[in-house]
């Protein structure tokens, strides 16, 4: 079957973000005396719902808020930080994005993220406009590593499974795609060359490899 979209990742895929992420926590947890190292903070919760995250961190030390407190400070330091910070974008984020876009094929963002962490990041950039759907966190009941995110990206695409193509950087991604039924490639960042990445179809360096193996497909 032809393939007629891509859905892109945000946080790891197509923007370096996760030292973001991390020094955001560190942030929130200092406080309370918590204070992790980059890579192995980032080996364990790349591509992880927050609010995960945030459980096992309180039940890790024992702290004195809920889950749901900490995972919300997280989301507001992200928020404050990316309104006039940008993360940095991956290699050939930019190119491929404008590539496909004047493609004729479909153009989705489906991110864990939630949508003000997303949406600074996006217009910051110029993006935003560019996606015909764009799925957060708040959009599903249940976000990755459920399917529901891309679920409702193929529903508001007009789309099957077997049409699409997602691009994801984690365990986390690669199963919520798999979850959907829709095949996905991977591009591991430095932080995640160690996830399980086995049900992806494949394995690339780069978001320039993987346009180039789009074009076969075409």
């Amino acid at each position: 079957m032809t393939l007629k979209a891509v859905l892109f990742d945000m946080d790891g895929t197509l923007v370096d973000s996760e030292s973001v992420h991390f020094n955001c926590w560190n942030d929130v947890l200092a406080p309370f005396g918590v204070r992790y190292e980059e890579d192995d903070f980032c080996q364990r919760f790349s591509g992880r719902p927050t609010l995960d995250a945030a459980i096992e961190v309180v039940e890790q030390y024992n702290l004195s808020v809920s889950p749901q407190w900490l995972a919300q400070a997280k989301y507001d330091a992200f928020e404050q930080f990316v309104t006039t910070n940008l993360p940095p974008l991956m290699p050939f984020a930019e190119e491929v994005l404008e590539v496909v876009k004047q493609s004729d094929l479909k153009m989705a963002l489906v991110t864990g993220s939630s949508r003000h962490e997303a949406l600074p990041i996006l217009k910051g950039y110029g993006f935003y406009e560019w996606f015909d759907c764009v799925v957060t966190k708040d959009d599903v009941q249940n976000p990755k590593p459920a399917g529901d995110p891309y679920l409702l990206a193929l529903t508001t695409l007009g789309i099957s499974a077997e049409q699409a193509i997602a691009v994801e950087d984690t365990h986390t991604g690669v199963t919520a795609a798999t979850n959907a039924n829709v095949p996905v490639v991977a591009i591991p960042n430095k932080h995640t060359l160690g996830h399980d990445l086995s049900l992806a179809v494949s394995q690339m360096d780069n978001l320039q490899q993987l346009w180039q193996w789009v074009q076969t497909k075409l």
